[in-house]
């Protein structure tokens, strides 16, 4: 087990120990990963690793043997709590891609509240590397990754509600980190 898990390597190693039997969610997890390093110049240096490793572990609540509450932000949350992971890695998991608007859509949201947001360029940049990042690595725009969720999940679904509430706050944090990236 890696001990830190708040490197990329770390991350990494743990990632690869729960993903590759989903597929589609490991190549997905690599690229997410591959995009964050991409867009590591809108954090600062010393946060740089760690929304890397984030981005590793953004969906590893998916892997089945951690299936408590069926919503991966949670799932994923509480595991590596469990491996005493480093709080802020812990909440960033929680946080990732507007987990609030699913969390309320499932009657989740008093079990995400344990878990605090931090509204802060390095969950804007996790929320960039998986918002333009599709389901099987792709690299995607923003509005071609919502869409293709939107598609993806039935209209009425807890996750079709979620990203159409969410829409403007995920923009918002896209925008965000291209306006950090050129340096406006």
């Amino acid at each position: 087990m890696p001990s830190a898990l708040d490197t990329p390597q770390g991350a990494a190693e743990l990632a690869e120990s729960l993903l590759p039997p989903l597929g589609n969610r490991w190549l997905h997890t690599q690229a997410v990963a591959a995009r964050a390093q991409e867009v590591v110049g809108a954090v600062s240096e010393a946060d740089r690793h760690l929304l890397v490793a984030a981005a590793w572990l953004h969906d590893i609540g998916y892997a089945p043997e951690l299936r408590d509450t069926g919503f991966h932000p949670i799932d994923g949350a509480r595991h590596l709590e469990s491996l005493d992971a480093p709080a802020r890695l812990v909440r960033l998991v929680a946080h990732h891609s507007g987990a609030v608007y699913e969390a309320e859509q499932r009657g989740l949201t008093a079990e995400l509240a344990v878990y605090e947001r931090e509204d802060s360029p390095v969950l804007d940049a996790l929320i960039t590397a998986d918002m333009t990042t599709g389901p099987a690595g792709q690299a995607f725009d923003f509005d071609t990754r919502i869409d293709e969720i939107l598609v993806r999940y039935e209209p009425g679904s807890e996750v079709h509600n979620a990203i159409s509430k969410a829409r403007p706050y995920l923009a918002a944090a896209v925008e965000r980190t291209a306006a950090r990236l050129d340096g406006s």
